[in-house]
């Protein structure tokens, strides 16, 4: 039985963890925590969830319950994660971090605690998109630099970082199937008079807009054709089965920095 803790456990992602750890009867919720000053600390996190109460209180501080988990899920911010990633490395506990919008010192800062504890980052733990990063670079090998390549994303009005963590992802997979440097090629915007699309770049746009959960496409637009790969979430629970998944395929490991892929078994 892997004990689970949950951050950000009142948030959207937080409550779909919580269910999704309470579904699989090879993991055990033990740890609840929130911001400190919540007005929900020492709320049932069963409750809170929406899944029946299951004794677990909600805690405002991490180095309350260190002892209490094995693996961290943290879908948060990332000035949180950073906290959490280093009491979890401390004292060896181990991460699944969904969070995004690191900067590349936080991600830096991030990543250099797995020689302390095993981490599993990924911009999306959904098996469907993990599944699309491969047709990705499979599609970008096969259709080279015949084609114009832009990056379509949208998701709820409440989401703070643009483009999604995803769209990043999908964008480099694309990018280094092509040989390309995804921060010498990326356009995030076009206004005005742009001229001839430069047919190296690769193109972002971006929608924040009511409940949408997240949708994603890529397409490959040729002269005359066009291929395009989509995924569309209609549930965060796609989400947080793949994080629950990948903390039990986590627990194995010591040490160590791995994503999804690794997790599904397509690298």
């Amino acid at each position: 039985m892997t004990r689970i803790a949950v951050t950000g456990a009142a948030g959207r992602m937080g409550k779909a963890l919580i269910e999704a750890v309470a579904l699989n009867p090879s993991m055990q919720l033990t740890v609840a925590l929130e911001r400190p000053g919540s007005s929900l600390i020492g709320v049932d996190a069963g409750e809170l969830a929406g899944v029946g109460s299951n004794g677990v209180k909600v805690l405002g501080d991490i180095r309350q319950a260190l002892e209490q988990f094995d693996v961290l899920i943290d879908f948060t911010a990332p000035d949180a994660t950073l906290v959490n990633v280093e009491a979890c490395a401390a004292s060896g506990r181990k991460m699944v971090i969904g969070t995004t919008g690191f900067t590349p010192e936080q991600r830096t800062q991030l990543i250099s605690h797995a020689d302390r504890t095993a981490l599993c980052m990924a911009s999306n733990f959904s098996t469907g998109v993990n599944l699309c990063f491969k047709l990705l670079d499979m599609a970008a090998s096969v259709l080279g630099d015949e084609v114009d390549i832009e990056i379509y994303e949208a998701h709820h009005r409440h989401k703070v970082d643009a483009p999604s963590g995803t769209a990043l992802s999908m964008g480099e997979v694309v990018a280094s199937a092509l040989g390309r440097d995804l921060s010498e090629v990326a356009v995030y915007g076009r206004e005005g008079q742009m001229g001839a699309r430069d047919r190296q770049t690769i193109g972002f746009a971006t929608v924040r807009a009511g409940d949408i959960v997240g949708d994603h496409t890529v397409m490959f637009a040729a002269e005359g054709e066009r291929v395009e790969i989509t995924h569309k979430a209609s549930s965060r629970m796609s989400f947080a089965r793949g994080a629950v998944r990948a903390a039990g395929w986590l627990q194995e490991k010591q040490t160590g920095l791995f994503d999804m892929q690794d997790v599904l078994g397509l690298k």
